[in-house]
């Protein structure tokens, strides 16, 4: 099988003027000492404009690259052949860069992609960019060895791109070479003067453009800035992210790493319009799956969905904890370890977990944790601020003093497990050390029998279990936390704010049924409206508009089944929908509401019309999107079943579409949903600047362009 290896790399930022990184840059041929593999390199062809704006050249490279000596015998060759152009453009200050392997073209294809450009906040500094792809068709039956062998020699590239720059500006700077001035244009010389050959008339105009883009820069940095003043972006052009910010903000990765997390997170924008996780939080997630880019992506997805379902970016602001929590729940944070990780502290020993599941129910105990963890987070964010550098786990010290057979009751126990269960799906890598103290003498025993069959390596390492006393002598707690922090409870110095715990008064305990009705509460106090789809039965949802030109804007998930999603406008307005239509489907669905409001009657195109093209939405598959309306009137936004098509070309079901029809085999599907009009004033821009861009609102962080016919836009995120 073939495969297609991918690297993407950071915004690399020389604070040095485009004109002297390029000065720089030509030193490197035709051989340079600082890269030993590249024995020569000769020009194929040139090509230089007139007003010599442009400059094209395309070399020819002769590579000796460091593989076994066997390998090269079987191969037959001693050199490897590459192809390099490179597009020189004075006028716009911008060198592109295209390569591509000669030798063995028909088995291995090699392609990259570098750009030197102005950097878009300073024109005194360069920007420099690279991109590449491998496949390996075959190679002998060596193709794994190959893979490595490339992938090894390109990475150790990457890192010496930066040296050579470096190297080769102290060289001019030490012949006194410190500026080299910009292109102008070739000034057409006075008629009179014989000696001066008369050139075509060079216009001014050429100057127009670069103005113009500036300004057109400028714009767009202010768009970006307003739409999140929070994040610092280091100054990094379009939202990409630079090699600085990388190693201050995340830390030392490699190029393959980075190249995942660039692709990972430029996939994120392309899909999930709106919300994407912070920086830190994506590499864990790579970090989880070991940087398999779609194993991470995978995880990352279902996070995102699971999120959102329970409105978990606003736990922090918006969810109180009930007095119980407060009161009986030992855990807290406090200060941070002597790495500058957040300390959680936990008094499990001292907590009554049957009492607190019996009084709160699994939900609201899973809501707690959440928000300790959500907690984290930002702790990890506000230490890797304060430390200067990148923080992104934090530490937990278990004291299991106390600890008897109630903490073994078995719903405690599963509620426990669940919860751990959630947290490591949701809160990857974000434990970076776990210290358990006071331990019964049993406890490791029982620890490795039904603890560690269930933990991977990675994370047991970070596991430290001190029994008795233990944890005051060499190796112990002193390793990892200063003295002056050490909580009281564990004879250190510290007051430590952590509650005591205790059992909870039976008094508080709930009976099942009012713990049943809560879970379901906690699920639909959102603000998101849940809907079920049945084949035949569409869900719709009317929104009246009064002022022309307002904005319809929506976002929703289909949790279960494939829909297509349309917006109707209407003139007249559709019949309340009567109780009985909903027929025996309002007994199937509880809680999932079904309304049709298009009366059977009216047809396509004369009592209603489609005012967006249908959009086909999967199973996962979270979409927004936002609709400019043109007339006032009815509007009425349907998800519909979607019927799986028979395959085109041959008519004969396919396996996948068999299976999947299986699956949906009750024709229901499920969506949650969200919707709200905003006038247009409330936007960004006007509406007329909207409509002459042709770009649609896609939703309140961003405009993306969207065809010229259609004044909306929908994203999809897989």
């Amino acid at each position: 099988a073939a495969m297609v290896q991918k690297y993407q790399s950071p915004v690399r930022v020389y604070k040095h003027p485009f004109e002297l990184i390029m000065a720089a840059y030509e030193r490197r041929f035709p051989t340079c000492p600082l890269i030993p593999m590249f024995v020569a390199s000769d020009t194929v062809s040139e090509y230089k404009s007139e007003d010599e704006a442009i400059h094209v050249i395309e070399r020819r490279c002769k590579l000796d690259i460091d593989a076994p000596r066997l390998l090269k015998k079987i191969a037959g060759v001693d050199y490897v052949y590459f192809v390099q152009k490179n597009s020189l453009n004075r006028r716009e200050r911008t060198l592109h860069i295209e390569a591509y392997n000669e030798t063995f073209s028909n088995r291995v294809i090699i392609n990259e992609h570098c750009s030197y450009t102005v950097h878009p906040d300073n024109e005194d500094w360069t920007c420099f960019e690279q991109s590449a792809s491998l496949d390996i068709k075959s190679f002998f039956g060596f193709e794994s060895t190959v893979e490595k062998i490339a992938m090894k020699q390109y990475t150790s590239n990457i890192k010496k791109g930066k040296e050579i720059i470096e190297y080769y500006l102290k060289q001019l700077e030490e012949e006194g070479i410190t500026f080299v001035p910009r292109w102008t244009p070739p000034v057409a010389c006075k008629s009179e003067s014989s000696t001066c050959h008369p050139r075509r008339p060079v216009s001014p105009a050429i100057n127009i453009p670069e103005s113009a883009t500036k300004e057109g820069l400028s714009s767009k940095e202010i768009l970006n800035t307003s739409s999140s003043p929070s994040e610092p972006t280091a100054g990094t052009p379009d939202d990409k992210l630079d090699a600085d910010y990388i190693k201050r903000y995340l830390g030392d990765l490699t190029p393959m790493q980075e190249s995942c997390l660039i692709r990972l997170r430029q996939w994120l924008q392309e899909t999930h319009k709106g919300k994407i996780p912070k920086d830190e939080h994506i590499l864990r997630f790579l970090r989880a799956r070991d940087f398999n880019i779609d194993k991470a992506r995978e995880i990352l997805c279902q996070s995102l969905t699971w999120r959102k379902q329970h409105q978990v970016d606003y736990i922090l602001d918006t969810w109180n904890p009930p007095q119980v929590l407060q009161d009986y729940y030992a855990g807290g944070w406090h200060h941070h370890d002597k790495d500058g990780r957040p300390l959680y502290v936990l008094r499990l020993g001292q907590m009554d977990t049957k009492g607190l599941v019996r009084a709160l129910g699994e939900e609201a105990l899973l809501r707690y944790v959440l928000s300790i963890n959500e907690e984290g987070l930002r702790r990890c964010e506000e230490n890797t601020k304060v430390f200067g550098r990148p923080i992104s786990s934090w530490t937990c010290l278990v004291d299991l003093e106390g600890l008897n057979m109630r903490h073994l009751w078995r719903p405690g126990v599963k509620a426990l497990l669940r919860i751990i269960e959630v947290v490591e799906a949701n809160y990857p890598e974000t434990l970076g050390r776990l210290l358990i103290l006071r331990a019964p003498r049993v406890f490791p025993v029982l620890w490795t029998l039904v603890c560690v069959p269930f933990i991977d390596d990675n994370t047991r390492k970070k596991f430290l279990i001190y029994a008795g006393n233990d944890y005051q002598g060499p190796g112990g707690l002193l390793d990892y936390i200063d003295k002056e922090i050490i909580p009281d409870f564990l004879g250190g110095e510290c007051m430590c704010e952590v509650p005591e715990g205790g059992l909870v008064p039976k008094s508080l305990y709930r009976t099942a049924e009012e713990l049943e009705n809560e879970d379901i509460k906690l699920w639909t106090e959102t603000i998101y409206q849940s809907a079920s789809v049945f084949k035949g039965a569409p869900h719709e949802v009317l929104i009246q508009i009064v002022d022309a030109s307002s904005v319809i804007t929506w976002d929703f998930d289909v949790c279960k089944g494939d829909i297509v999603f349309n917006i109707f406008h209407s003139k007249r307005a559709p019949q309340p929908p009567k109780k009985d239509s909903l027929g025996a489907h309002s007994i199937t669905s509880p809680g999932g509401n079904n309304v049709q409001l298009i009366d059977k009657v009216w047809q396509l195109g004369r009592d209603y019309s489609m005012v967006e093209s249908p959009l086909i939405c999967k199973e996962g598959e979270s979409v927004q999107g936002s609709h400019v309306t043109r007339w006032p009137g009815f509007y009425i936004l349907q998800w519909k079943f979607h019927n799986m098509p028979a395959c085109a070309t041959t008519n004969l079901p396919r396996v996948d579409d068999v299976l999947a029809s299986l699956q949906v085999s009750s024709h229901k599907c499920k969506v949650m949903y969200y919707t709200e009009v905003i006038g247009s004033e409330d936007f960004r821009g006007s509406m007329t600047s909207l409509e002459s861009s042709h770009s649609g609102f896609s939703q309140l962080s961003a405009a993306t362009t969207s065809s010229s016919q259609s004044h909306s836009s929908s994203m999809i995120s897989r």
